[in-house]
């Protein structure tokens, strides 16, 4: 009886969030109704809207189910849009200022990982050094001045295009996490990132490389991150140092809301994309309820403290 009551507790922390989802979107339709909260153009553009976060919540998954954290996505997504602009504006050429973009977010994701896996370095405290670094370095090469795109088709593909009412942005959105799902849950990879992440030393007797392992999750964010950077410069049709600012921070709210534990061991793709709509759900009906910024901001962070402390109480659940 014991067992079966635990089995229950974990069954509903691991829904948790698609009930808490269903619960503000009826509480928001209702309050919110002459705003048109509920309607079906608002509804595209909370999707639209969370694109980038929701692409770097599947890296993210990856990352916390390996134990660790990375801070850098927001200032990669920065530093990689500003690299985009750039090339663009030199070159006018799309496949280089995406192989451009797209190297720097792996070459970020091996830096992280050597600092952790060689240095031995704790994830927090190197990707949040690195962050600093990127973040300086992207205001630095362009004197904090914004580097406007007038590639029209890069552009639309990137970030303003639409298919019939879809916009491209959510298009991309659904592929990943298409991949995302198949690479978490179908491949020899999302298994063993799991396994480091759950338990680290009966990985590395198993067989698992778990140094290997997290060297991989640290190149996967840092690739994810570029490519949000791309789908920021194509939307916006800029690149600006302030691109990002904060992400970090939602992604790691979002993939936690998801189902994933600070501790390692355990996330579920599908749960990020619902906690990435959930943390943009709230968002847009605060700008439609006019909140300042100053108010969104502190709202956001009550729902990050409210993120950790629901994974905290899962933890210990599931370990009782």
């Amino acid at each position: 009886m014991q067992s079966r009551g635990n089995n229950k507790k974990i069954q509903m922390s691991k829904y948790m969030v698609y009930i808490v989802l269903a619960v503000v979107f009826v509480f928001f339709a209702i309050t919110l109704r002459d705003n048109g909260f509920a309607s079906t153009q608002n509804l595209l553009n909370i999707l639209r809207q969370t694109a980038m976060i929701s692409i770097m919540s599947v890296a993210g998954v990856f990352v916390l189910s390996a134990g660790q954290i990375d801070l850098t996505v927001g200032s990669n997504t920065a530093m990689s849009a500003m690299l985009v602009a750039l090339v663009l504006k030199s070159t006018n050429n799309i496949f280089l200022a995406l192989i451009v973009a797209l190297i720097f977010g792996v070459a970020v994701g091996v830096i992280n990982g050597l600092l952790v896996t060689r240095l031995g370095l704790p994830a927090f405290l190197a990707t949040l050094g690195m962050m600093q670094v990127i973040r300086g370095a992207a205001m630095w090469i362009t004197n904090t001045e914004a580097v406007p795109i007038s590639n029209t088709v890069f552009n639309t593909i990137f970030g303003t295009g639409f298919v019939g009412p879809v916009s491209v942005l959510i298009l991309w959105t659904i592929l990943f996490y298409i991949l995302g799902y198949i690479l978490f849950n179908r491949t020899p990879f999302g298994k063993h990132t799991l396994a480091t992440g759950g338990n680290q030393m009966a990985a590395q007797y198993s067989g698992i490389k778990v140094q290997r392992i997290k060297m991989y999750v640290f190149m996967l964010s840092g690739a994810l991150s570029a490519f949000a950077g791309v789908l920021y410069a194509g939307r916006m049709q800029s690149g600006r140092y302030s691109f990002g600012d904060g992400d970090e921070m939602s992604v790691i709210a979002s993939v936690v809301l998801g189902g994933a534990s600070m501790a390692g061991g355990s996330g579920s793709i599908i749960g990020a994309l619902a906690g990435s709509i959930l943390m943009g759900m709230i968002s847009n009906a605060l700008i439609l309820a006019n909140l300042s910024s100053a108010q969104q901001k502190m709202v956001n962070g009550f729902i990050i403290i409210a993120a950790v402390a629901l994974s905290n109480l899962a933890q210990r659940k599931k370990s009782n």
